[in-house]
This record gives structure tokens, C-alpha cells and sequence, in this order.
């Protein structure tokens, strides 16, 4: 990889504030550099090779850092979400068997054999995608405790599932390295718990700000390579070591600075790479080439956004269900690992994007009509 690829890479993941400016658009950032990936990579002008080694690695970081952010996104400390806990984890529960249930459907009628994947595709939502957009709506009240809840636990769950789902064959050995990866995620958090009771953690903090050594984001990423360090060496994706990370420092609680740094480097830099060439490495001709897998994209998001809006029988509103489809970080992380380890037919994984982009889209429409509801519900007047 040469310095002029590197600036057409980070140039291209300009793209993703140009197309999030306006707001009420509700677009993920990814969308951006994803779309440019796929423009200049193995379906468009093959400028970027997503099998080079050093932008395969570089690749790597970024994904570890994306479900890092993820992890953190998560309000595992929040009392009021933990509160409804009950609500959202029934919801994400019976998410997850309409979505078993439409995805043995799809996977039979396409011949894949892949409906343990594709149901926790469809069964996942994103803390990283949803919880922004409730902020930009500024929602609120104790429907949107109960989505928030959902959400957590439906990203935690299937984030953990994907890695036994995607290769059945191997579930053992992926069961084995999940666990290590949850043990290490452990002892880091129980060490910044420590470091926290002892007071060594305001030490460090007061010291690093007034030098200016930025210690925490170093002890962060540190924690978050052994993590991935421990993932590799058991055949494990980075995917839940950064997410698991991510939990830790969430649970602990990360300090406003070094939310900072850390946003600094993952979107200023690592997360625009990963999705540059994530979209390189996906070639949309197989779509072409194998039409089929254009309804399965459309079956996908479709079936993720049906089977939460089922949940209207408990008392959802149709525009929250919508909402808390919205997935991206578990469709990235099947296409990655998918195409990694070669278990994905040719179509596939473009099919995965497609349906994620549909969850995202429904989202950014459901927005709007969310608030609605709220406001009009705050204008009724007291019983």
C-alpha cells in the first residue's frame, strides 16, 4: 500500500459527512465511504485491492475499533434502561424467533443453507445506528427506555451468536474462542474497575490531561489488541474482541475525553478505511450475475423490518418497531467474516449489505413519525 492509495482512501471516506450533513436524513456516516469502496473496488474501477496485506490489516484495526465504539454505545450503566430490561429483552426474544422463522423460509427458497445466519441478521438491531437517531429526535419517555433496552440486548446477543451461527462446522472451536475473549473482556474490566475504586484511574486522569499524554486511550487500546490478540490466536473474529472491550469500558464507564480521542482516531481515521474497503472487497457484478440474490437483500431488510414490527402486539408503536430493525454492525461483521473464511456464495454478501441498507432507510423514515408520536402524546392532556 503506497502513501497515494492512502490519501485516495482517506479522501474517499469523505464522503460519509458529505451524504450525513443534513440531518434529517438520518444517514449513517458508513454509507459514504461504503458506497465509494464499492465504486472504486472489484465492482467499479478496481483501483483498490482489498486483498493487499497492509490495507487488509489496516482494514482489520478499523473493524476492531468500529464494534469497540459499538460496545461502548451500549447503556449498560444507564438505571432507567436496566429498569426495562424485562420489556426489551421479551421483545428481542420473540424478534428472534419471527425472524428464525422467516429465515428457514429464505434459506430453503435460495438453497443456501444459511438460516442460522440470516435469522441473526434479521433478529439484530444496532446500538451504534439507533441511539443517534433517538438523540437527533430527541426522544424520550419510557417507550423509548424499553427500545433502548431492546436494542442492547438484541446487538450483545447476536453479536456473541454470529461467530457460532456463520460456520456451523466450526461452532465448537468459535464457542471456545468466544468464551476466551469474554474471560479476557473480564479481567480488563475488572482491572479498570480496580483502578477505579483505588482512585488510581482520577490519578492518571488529572496527570494525563495536564500533560497532555492522552495514558487512557493508550491503556483502551492496549486492552482492546490483547483482546484481539487472544480473538486471532482462537480463530475468533475481532469483531467481538472490540465489541466485548467496548462493554467493558462501558460498564466501568468511559470518561468524556477519552470518548473524544477515541472518536478522534475510529472516525477521523480507522472506521472510514474499514468501510472504504469493506466495499472494495464487494463485487455488486455477482448481483448482476446472479439476480436472485438482489430479492434476498430485499427479503433480508424487508424480513428484519416485519419481524419488529410484530412486536406492535406488545404495545410498540409501528414507528419504533421500524427503528429497532436498523442493523449494520452484525451484517458487516457476517460479510467480513464470511468472505475471510470463503463460506459465502457469490452474491451473498452484496445481498447482506443490501438488506442492512434497507434496515437503515426504514430507520431514517421512521424518525420523523417517532417524534410525531411523542409530541402528540406530551400535547394530550393528563387523565
Amino acid at each position: 500500500m503506497t502513501f497515494s492509495t492512502l490519501a485516495l482512501v482517506t479522501a474517499l471516506g469523505l464522503l460519509g459527512p458529505v451524504l450525513a450533513l443534513p440531518t434529517s436524513w438520518h444517514i449513517p456516516a458508513i454509507v459514504g465511504p461504503l458506497a465509494a469502496g464499492v465504486l472504486f473496488g472489484t465492482t467499479g474501477f478496481r483501483v483498490l485491492d482489498a486483498s493487499e496485506p497492509t490495507f487488509a490489516f489496516l482494514a482489520d484495526i478499523g473493524f476492531a475499533l468500529v464494534m469497540f465504539v459499538a460496545g461502548t454505545h451500549v447503556p449498560v450503566r444507564d438505571p432507567a434502561v436496566r429498569s426495562a430490561l424485562g420489556a426489551g429483552a421479551l421483545r428481542a426474544a420473540l424478534v428472534g424467533v419471527v425472524a428464525t422463522v422467516v429465515a428457514t423460509g429464505l434459506a430453503a427458497a435460495f438453497g443456501t443453507g444459511h438460516a442460522p445466519l440470516y435469522a441473526v441478521l434479521m433478529a439484530s438491531s444496532s446500538a451504534a445506528v439507533v441511539l443517534p437517531i433517538l438523540d437527533s429526535a430527541s426522544l424520550s419517555g419510557t417507550p423509548i427506555l424499553a427500545l433502548t433496552a431492546q436494542v442492547a440486548i438484541a446487538d450483545t446477543v447476536c453479536v456473541v451468536a454470529l461467530p457460532l451461527v456463520i460456520n456451523p462446522s466450526a461452532a465448537g472451536r468459535a464457542a471456545l474462542g468466544a468464551l476466551a475473549v469474554g474471560a479476557a473482556a473480564l479481567v480488563v474490566y475488572l482491572l479498570l474497575r480496580l483502578a477505579e475504586e483505588r482512585g488510581w484511574q482520577r490519578r492518571v486522569h488529572k496527570v494525563s490531561e495536564e500533560r497532555r499524554f492522552a495514558i487512557e486511550l493508550r491503556v483502551s487500546l492496549v486492552g482492546l489488541f490483547l483482546l484481539a490478540a487472544v480473538a486471532t490466536s482462537m480463530h475468533v473474529s475481532v469483531m467481538l474482541a472490540g465489541f466485548a472491550m467496548g462493554l467493558a469500558v462501558a460498564a466501568v464507564g468511559e470518561p468524556r475525553r477519552v470518548a473524544k480521542q477515541l472518536f478522534a482516531i475510529e472516525e477521523g481515521f480507522f472506521a472510514p478505511l474499514f468501510f472504504v474497503w469493506l466495499g472494495a472487497r464487494i463485487d455488486l457484478r455477482d448481483l448482476v450475475s446472479h439476480p436472485k440474490f438482489i430479492v434476498l437483500g430485499l427479503a433480508l431488510g424487508i424480513g428484519a423490518v416485519v419481524a419488529h414490527i410484530v412486536m406492535r402486539i406488545l404495545g410498540q408503536s409501528l414507528p419504533l418497531g421500524v427503528l429497532a430493525a436498523a442493523q449494520i454492525g452484525v451484517p458487516v461483521a457476517a460479510v467480513t467474516v464470511g468472505e475471510q473464511l470463503h463460506l459465502l456464495v457469490p452474491g451473498e454478501a452484496a445481498a447482506m449489505i443490501l438488506g442492512a441498507l434497507i434496515t437503515i432507510a426504514g430507520a431514517a423514515l421512521a424518525a420523523g413519525p417517532a417524534g410525531r408520536i411523542r409530541q402528540e402524546g406530551a400535547r394530550q392532556p393528563a387523565a
